[in-house]
């Protein structure tokens, strides 16, 4: 049985209030500027997200187009979604922000990126999956923080 790991996480305490880091989040125009696995390239501006259900589209660095499927949503608290290619069906792996106010000030901000969804026919999606490791989830949360903190 394959016991590779395909839920990896990262988190950290910013110095920011939930609500601001949220906006960093759900707001795809601004991901660029905070991303740490230098694969967005841009968003157009408008896409804000308010609810499950919502599709946003994101530029790569490679040029490709994605169609992000919100899946879980919580204003100010927790944004999930579904990466695909633009009029397919999602193919199976998630990217999830958790935000909970710490006593004494801050968020706790948690990334989770899961891949477990993604079948064994997804070959190279699935090499990509493999290198998306704690310590990159770990440079979008410092970049987060260098923004949300005013650096």
């Amino acid at each position: 049985m394959d016991e590779e790991i395909r839920i990896v996480r990262a988190d950290r305490v910013i110095e920011a209030d939930a609500a601001s880091i949220f906006e960093l989040i759900a707001d795809p125009a601004r991901q660029p500027r905070w991303d740490g696995n230098a694969n967005l390239a841009e968003a157009e501006p408008g896409q804000r997200v308010h609810a499950i259900g919502e599709v946003f589209r994101m530029v790569l660095t490679t040029g490709a187009t994605r169609e992000n499927h919100v899946v879980e949503f919580a204003e100010g608290r927790c944004i999930a979604w579904r990466p695909s290619e633009p009029g397919s069906r999602p193919p199976g792996h998630l990217w999830r922000w958790e935000l909970e106010p710490v006593a004494g000030g801050g968020t706790r901000v948690t990334h989770t990126y899961d891949w477990t969804g993604l079948p064994a026919s997804e070959s190279t999606r699935i090499e990509r999956a493999r290198a998306t490791t704690a310590d990159r989830l770990q440079a979008s949360l410092d970049n987060l923080a260098a923004v949300a903190e005013g650096g």
